[in-house]
């Protein structure tokens, strides 16, 4: 079917509109048209990917079925190769007799059924199954690199010789075992299957005894395998091999990339973090995947209030929108969001980062380099000359960086940074501790948006979980709203790898810097009384936050109590 006769039978069936369709097929153009019409559709969240395959399945009468049911067979899976899989996006689910039965997301592609039909000799016969059931079977069942555990079995098989501990370091001998095919394996499968995870960091950890691999997926860690021990220093020197480190120095710390490119032209990006610790290095590697960072504000979990809120102040031509919230928070997404909305050719954006995570066209961005000067404060300086409209500082960590923001902010300049602070409120007084005065706090900051990121419940393992009304209520919810509110839980499926989570979501507390917010900053209030004017005021609390996202279902009410704390 031709990508806008599927659209223009979405349209009339009254599964998207006219003007969602307009959309998609500009993206599918900007993209070259690599991408299908209803990837994109249901990527950004325009329609269910359920309700698509199921339109499918009626508008061409074909049957669909649940992949993860079925175990196919090796012999069927044979019949197809690997690559024709890929390229038509098909899996072979049976045979019978002279019939063989493909799972396919697109029933209307006759071009992969007759090539299917020729190439086999089989007759065809098709379900219509979601295209991510699809990716994820042609994953299961063609992988054909090995699994951590074949890879681990052939490692205890090896003999390896590698260098120990002595202070001469024979950096040829080290540079040779680490290309070892056992070593080179073990690594690229570890950096491959942190991304089959989703994971968004790699922890690689020596201790006394033993050797561990951890993965942060969704905010936290789980422990993927443990290497021998006497394999540390190889597969450390691999890594600060491929991210151009040196590796003779193991007394320092050290920061790399690694960028390596994927099937379907896809590029990933490993920001790499070296520390010396007791008993070895210690390396955590960042995952920077751009195909998956999400720009779209209304996407992020904001609250349409304070979505309005936050919209509204990074339109103004000057003053300091201030995001605030420790490590791993998804503060940079969210500059990073509000960067993208502002991005035009009218504007001269310049941000001073450390590091830069994502390179954005439009955007001119500088990685600061603290050994030869140039900090936050001496980049600020040097866009202030450079005519800016809007300047984004990564973070203010000291009052000279914080003094020069918010001068910038007062004489016609938009300053985004971050801060790291537990809330809104508290965010003031960090500013005064450093040493700017309450009266241009109060006129330079026109907002501040305290965020944590929560897990998702799972949509395929999705079930109520009871949770006492009295529980409720002492976690924020109204006595009257409690006995109805319905909690869920995700009881663990090969989707979310058995956590019964998948994805996050931010909590957010939106403070737009309101008039009497303002007299109680000039009166020296503290933040206790700032939060409490701030909720009598209407703005929602972090907790509060949570809990809107616990009665839509969108996370479970351990979430909310982990990642939130009770107002007082």
């Amino acid at each position: 079917m031709h990508v806008s006769r599927l659209g223009e039978l979405l349209v009339t069936n009254n599964l998207i509109n006219k003007e969602q369709l307009k959309q998609a097929l500009a993206e599918q153009k900007a993209a070259g048209g690599q991408l299908r019409l209803g990837s994109i559709l249901v990527r950004d969240g325009l329609i269910n990917e359920a309700d698509l395959t199921s339109f499918l399945s009626k508008q061409y009468g074909v049957p669909t079925i649940n992949l993860a049911d079925y175990e196919v067979d090796a012999a069927v899976v044979k019949i197809i190769p690997a690559e024709i899989a890929h390229k038509y996006q098909i899996v072979p689910v049976n045979r019978a007799g002279s019939t063989l039965i493909i799972a396919m997301s697109d029933p209307s592609n006759i071009f992969a059924i007759d090539d299917i039909k020729f190439m086999t000799g089989y007759n065809v016969e098709v379900v219509v199954v979601a295209e991510s059931a699809i990716k994820a079977a042609i994953d299961k069942l063609y992988d054909q690199s090995a699994s951590l555990a074949d890879v681990m079995s052939d490692l205890e098989m090896e003999d390896l010789e590698v260098i120990g501990e002595e202070e001469d370091i024979d950096v040829g001998s080290l540079e040779r075992a680490t290309e070892d095919a056992p070593v080179v394996k073990l690594v690229n499968l570890i950096l491959t299957d942190a991304i089959k995870k989703k994971a968004s960091d790699i922890h690689i950890e020596p201790y006394e005894k033993f050797f561990r691999v951890r993965y942060r997926i969704d905010g936290v860690l789980y422990e993927v395998m443990k290497p021998p021990l006497k394999l540390k220093n190889a597969i450390t020197s691999r890594i600060k091999i491929m991210s151009e480190l040196d590796i003779a120095e193991r007394r320092l710390p050290q920061d790399g990339r690694i960028k390596i490119k994927l099937g379907g032209g896809k590029d990933m990006d490993y920001r790499v973090s070296v520390l010396p610790t007791l008993f070895g290095e210690k390396i955590v590697l960042r995952l920077l995947d751009k195909s998956n960072l999400q720009l779209d504000m209304s996407k992020l979990g904001y609250e349409p209030d304070a979505l309005a809120h936050f919209k509204r102040e990074i339109h103004k031509p000057f003053g300091m929108v201030l995001v605030t919230g420790p490590t791993g928070s998804g503060k940079t997404v969210s500059l990073y969001s509000a960067l993208s909305e502002l991005n035009k050719v009218t504007e001269n954006i310049s941000t001073a980062e450390d590091p830069v995570e994502f390179n954005f066209a439009g955007i001119n961005q500088v990685q600061m380099h603290e050994d030869i000067g140039l900090n936050f404060a001496a980049a600020l300086r040097a866009f202030l000359r450079q005519d800016p409209d809007v300047i984004m500082i990564g973070e203010i960590r000291d009052f000279e960086t914080a003094e020069i923001g918010v001068k910038a902010a007062l004489t016609g300049h938009l300053v985004l940074s971050t801060l790291h602070t537990n809330d809104a409120p508290s965010t003031i007084n960090r500013l005064l501790n450093m040493g700017i005065e309450p009266f241009l706090v109060a006129s330079a900051v026109n907002l501040i948006s305290a965020q944590r990121l929560a897990r998702r419940v799972c949509g395929e393992c999705k079930v109520v979980e009871e949770v006492p009304v009295q529980a409720l209520v002492e976690a924020g919810i109204s006595e009257e709203q409690a006995p109805s509110v319905v909690c869920y839980r995700g009881t663990g499926c090969p989707k979310c790898n058995g956590t019964g989570y998948k994805g996050r979501v931010g909590f957010y507390q939106v403070m737009p810097m309101l008039e009497p917010i303002k007299e109680m900053i000039l009166n020296g209030a503290n933040t206790a009384e700032i939060k409490r004017e701030s909720m009598r005021l209407g703005i929602k609390t972090m907790r509060q936050s949570g809990l809107t996202k616990l009665i839509e279902g969108v996370t479970s009410f351990e979430e909310v109590l982990r990642v939130t704390v009770a107002d007082d």
